[in-house]
């Protein structure tokens, strides 16, 4: 698990990344980034000082920031306590899989004739492949959440990836419950495959099955994972 240190770090290295234009949507977009990530996790305190200080913004600029990311739900402030990353509920996930359902499967049922624009949806799984052998679970973790980010880009819609970007990183927060993240992740890979093959052979309706199947199977892993299902179940 990175320690404050290590955050303050890399968020340091992202400073470039906000060159002349150190806007709040700006550093909105590196916090969202660190939190698809993994690198900043669910209850993680945000310390505008440290923080501030590594990315080269005044606090004001940081709070407007801070304002964005609570509006997507991957922020909560607490008074008199600061500002953290948010705990999700299971009717969180609940909710954000009805979304997931709603805009991926419409995203592959959108397609025309192929062949379909995949480099991007090949590269994530070969890139999470890639992860799961040199067991590096958090970076294969990050390769799903661009797997589906990819198969919404399918769509064409500047706005629909928008939405689905704080989505899937509000869906990053979710995966920190699940103790294996080995077993949850990795037969996953192979339905990515899967999706991946079967748009390569122009099937777009086999993949939107294959896909509504794989979001179901999904849901319920990481509900019935939750500290308060389990708690119920304990009843």
């Amino acid at each position: 698990m990175p320690t404050d240190a290590d955050i303050v770090s890399e968020l340091s290295a992202d400073r470039a990344l906000l060159g002349r234009t150190s806007t709040a949507e700006r550093v909105a977009d590196i916090l969202r980034t660190r939190i698809t990530q993994g690198t900043l996790r669910p209850g993680d305190r945000l310390t505008e000082g440290e923080i501030g200080g590594a990315l080269g913004v005044s606090r004001n600029t940081l709070r407007e920031a801070f304002r964005l990311l609570t509006h997507e739900r991957l922020l909560v402030q607490q008074l008199n306590k600061g500002t953290f990353v948010r705990r999700l509920s299971t009717a969180d996930i609940v909710d954000i899989y009805r979304v997931r359902l709603l805009v991926e499967c419409a995203a592959v049922r959108s397609l025309a004739t192929p062949p379909y624009p995949l480099g991007d949806v090949e590269n994530a799984v070969l890139t999470g492949e890639e992860a799961a052998a040199a067991g590096r679970w958090q970076d294969c973790s990050t390769a799903n959440i661009h797997f589906h980010q990819a198969v919404t880009e399918l769509a064409g819609s500047a706005r629909t990836d928008d939405l689905m970007r704080g989505v899937l990183a509000e869906l990053r927060l979710a995966f920190h419950v699940m103790n294996d993240p080995r077993r949850f992740h990795e037969p996953y890979l192979t339905r990515n495959r899967d999706i991946l093959t079967t748009l390569q052979q122009g099937d777009a309706r086999a993949a939107e099955r294959l896909l509504g199947f794989y979001l179901e199977d999904s849901r319920r892993q990481l509900t019935e994972a939750y500290p308060e299902a389990r708690a119920a179940g304990a009843r």
